[in-house]
């Protein structure tokens, strides 16, 4: 039975990037796990207090909700400032990462890609990289990046990273409804069209990546590693 943990920024991310393809590796009986590094919201405030902790309970309890849709079997909350990671110690990120993969044993990581426009995308690839290289009793042995509507299309500069390039495309046809289904529980977090966090939004990537590969519709990732033994 393979293990799969999706390392996520924010909540939504574990669905918007690759929400269709951990339902699929759930239908097909593997563990899925999301841990999801920062808390959210609070970066909407002029300072991170003003958002009362009645709000991020609630955006977790979406996240709950979403997952069950998704078939993730736990979710995990490290509860960064949102917005925020640059002002925390990089090591401080890879030890929660660290930890996870140590509990877990996953053989797939799924994160952000690091050309991402969002600071927070930025350290969580970093981070996922440097928590599994590949050292003493190395479990992992594929990761992935993906992209993440309102963030990878909006990086415009090109001369610091190059645009996300997938070359990995898993068919989601048969689970987009449970995707869709799982971003309708982060109620705060969907935008109205043509915002690109929206469930149009969704629904023109999910068709677009599918096209790319000859299927109705897709995710699309950046094979990073990958181990064969």
């Amino acid at each position: 039975m393979r293990t799969v943990l999706v390392v996520a920024a924010h909540p939504d991310d574990e669905i918007l990037g690759v929400g269709g393809t951990a339902a699929r590796y759930a239908a097909a009986g593997a563990r899925v796990y999301a841990l999801i590094l920062g808390e959210g919201q609070t970066s909407r405030g002029v300072h991170r207090e003003d958002i009362d902790k009645a709000v991020v309970a609630e955006l977790h309890q979406n996240t709950i909700e979403s997952a069950k849709a998704i078939g993730y079997q736990e979710v995990f909350f490290a509860d960064f400032p949102d917005n925020r990671f640059d002002q925390v110690d990089l090591l401080d990120i890879v030890k929660v990462v660290e930890r996870q993969i140590q509990d877990l044993q996953p053989q797939i990581v799924y994160t952000h890609y690091s050309g991402d426009l969002n600071i927070d995308h930025q350290y969580t690839a970093r981070a996922v990289l440097t928590a599994t290289r590949p050292i003493g009793a190395y479990c992992v042995e594929e990761v992935y990046a993906f992209e993440t509507l309102s963030s990878s299309e909006w990086n415009f500069d090109y001369s610091a990273q190059p645009t996300f390039r997938p070359n990995v495309f898993v068919d989601i046809s048969a689970y987009y409804i449970k995707k869709e289904q799982a971003m309708r529980c982060y109620v705060s977090e969907l935008c109205q069209f043509p915002h690109p966090r929206s469930l149009e939004g969704m629904d023109v990537l999910s068709k677009t990546r599918g096209m790319a590969a000859g299927m109705e519709r897709a995710e699309a990732f950046m094979l990073l590693r990958k181990m064969v033994k």
